[in-house]
């Protein structure tokens, strides 16, 4: 079995879509965004200016992404990433798949000079929680917080 964990490619355009689609809606439950909209997204972090994708393969078959976001840090007066997202289908959690996923955007966050990688998971996602705590992961003192 062969896995390949590379920058995401105009070429993953559609499977990448249903991929995220089975994240957004099926994993998190929430509501389907429109399909142009996705697809904008994707292609805006192909530009790789304001945030880079990454996509897991196994033996050829799309299994999983990890999305980084570029901002900045008042506090460290420095740039950093965001782990935005980072999904692998059902039976690759737990594995391999989900610990390169996570390591290359540690690996990019790190050889492009950003000052740190954050993230953010559901209070209840326990098994992403224990993952991140197996990766080294320290939870922050800020509570996060959303308006629409």
């Amino acid at each position: 079995m062969t896995l390949v964990i590379r920058n995401a490619e105009a070429e993953d355009l559609n499977d990448l879509t249903e991929l995220m689609y089975e994240y957004i809606v099926g994993f998190y439950q929430k509501p389907r965004p429109a399909t142009e909209k996705i697809h904008n997204l994707i292609q805006t972090l192909l530009k790789k200016q304001d945030g880079i994708q990454f996509v897991a393969l196994q033996d050829g078959k799309l299994v999983g992404f990890a999305t980084l976001f570029f901002t900045f840090s008042t506090m460290k007066a420095d740039k950093y990433t965001v782990m935005n997202d980072l999904f692998v289908v059902e039976p690759y959690r737990d594995t391999d798949v989900e610990t390169q996923l996570f390591l290359e955007c540690q690996r990019y966050t790190q050889e492009n000079e950003f000052v740190y990688m954050s993230w953010i998971t559901a209070t209840d996602n326990k098994r992403a929680q224990r993952f991140f705590d197996k990766m080294g992961g320290i939870q922050g003192n800020w509570v996060n917080y959303s308006i629409i």
